[in-house]
C-alpha cells in the first residue's frame, strides 16, 4: 500500500472515531444551518479538523480543501480533497448512510482516494494505477451490458433547486429504463458502491469537488468510467457527475443527451 495512502488511512480513521461517538448522543450535538437543507454539526468541524491534522503533521507543505475549513496553502502541487461527513443530514437522523471522504489531488490528478464508512466499518481505497480495494479487497464495477437491468444509484438537488425539473426529467427516464434508482443520500458512498459493483451507476448534478473526488477515482481504478454529463472530464470542476461500468455510463449518457440545458452541458474553456 502507498506510503501517501497510509496516512489517509489513519486520518479518516481519526475522524470516524469522533463520529462514532457523537451518533451514541445526536440530541448533544450543537447543529448549524449554512444553507438551505444544509446543515453542518461540531462534529462535522472536528471531523475535519482531525483529519488536517494528521495530514499535515507528515505533509506540512501539503494545501487542503476541506468542505468546513475551505482552502489552504492552495499554491502546492498536492492538495487534500476533504468532507469530513457525507451525509450529515443522514447522520442527524440516524440514518446510517454517510461517510468520511479523502482524496489527494497532485498537480491536478486525483492519484489517492479513501472513504471510510464508520458505521459498517467499511473502508474503501485506490492509488492511482494501483487498483481499488474494500477492507483489502481487490474490487470491480459490474459486468452488467444492459441498462434496462442495472440499478443505479442519485441524488436529488437539495440546495440550489433551480435544477429540480431538469433532474426530474432525467430521473423519470432513467426509472423508465432500469431496473431501479436508489438514493442513499451520500455521493460519496454511492460511488464506492459503484467501484465495489453494489450497483451499476451514478449520476448527480451540481456537486462538490469534496463530495465526488475519492469516489470517482475509486470508480476508474475499479475499471468504470467517470465523466460529465456529455461524457468528458468537467465533472470535477462542475460538479455534474455520471460514474458506471463502461457499457452501461454510454447508455446512461443517451438517456441524458436529450435533457442536456446550457447549465449541465460541458462548459467552454
Amino acid at each position: 500500500m502507498h506510503p501517501t495512502l497510509n496516512v489517509a488511512i489513519r486520518a479518516a480513521r481519526e475522524a470516524g472515531k469522533i463520529i462514532n461517538r457523537a451518533a451514541m448522543d445526536i440530541g448533544a450535538l450543537k447543529i448549524e444551518q449554512k444553507d438551505t437543507n444544509d446543515f453542518v454539526s461540531e462534529v462535522d468541524r472536528g471531523a475535519e479538523q482531525a483529519i488536517i491534522a494528521v495530514l499535515k503533521d507528515a505533509y506540512p507543505t501539503h494545501g487542503f480543501y476541506g468542505e468546513e475549513s475551505g482552502k489552504s496553502n492552495s499554491e502546492s502541487d498536492s492538495i487534500w480533497i476533504i468532507d469530513p461527513l457525507d451525509g450529515t443530514t443522514n447522520f442527524l437522523h440516524n440514518f446510517p448512510a454517510y461517510c468520511i471522504s479523502i482524496a489527494l489531488q497532485e498537480k491536478g490528478v486525483l492519484t489517492q482516494a479513501v472513504i471510510y464508512d464508520p458505521v459498517r466499518n467499511d473502508l474503501f481505497t485506490a492509488t492511482k494505477g494501483s487498483g481499488a480495494f474494500l477492507n483489502n479487497r481487490r474490487i470491480r464495477v459490474t459486468q452488467r451490458a444492459k441498462l434496462q437491468e442495472a440499478l443505479l444509484s442519485t441524488g436529488f438537488p437539495f440546495k440550489d433547486f433551480s435544477y429540480l425539473e431538469t433532474y426530474i426529467n432525467i430521473f423519470r427516464d432513467m426509472a423508465k429504463k432500469t431496473s431501479g434508482l436508489r438514493r442513499p443520500g451520500s455521493a460519496a458512498l454511492d460511488l464506492a458502491y459503484v467501484a465495489a459493483g453494489y450497483s451499476d451507476g451514478f449520476f448527480e448534478i451540481n456537486l462538490s469537488p469534496w463530495d465526488i473526488a475519492a469516489g470517482a477515482l475509486l470508480v476508474q481504478e475499479a475499471g468504470g468510467i467517470v465523466g460529465d454529463f456529455e461524457g468528458n472530464e468537467s465533472w470535477l470542476r462542475t460538479g455534474n457527475i455520471v460514474a458506471a461500468n463502461p457499457k452501461v455510463f454510454s447508455q446512461m449518457l443517451q438517456v441524458i443527451a436529450p435533457h442536456l440545458t446550457e447549465r449541465i452541458k460541458t462548459p467552454t474553456l
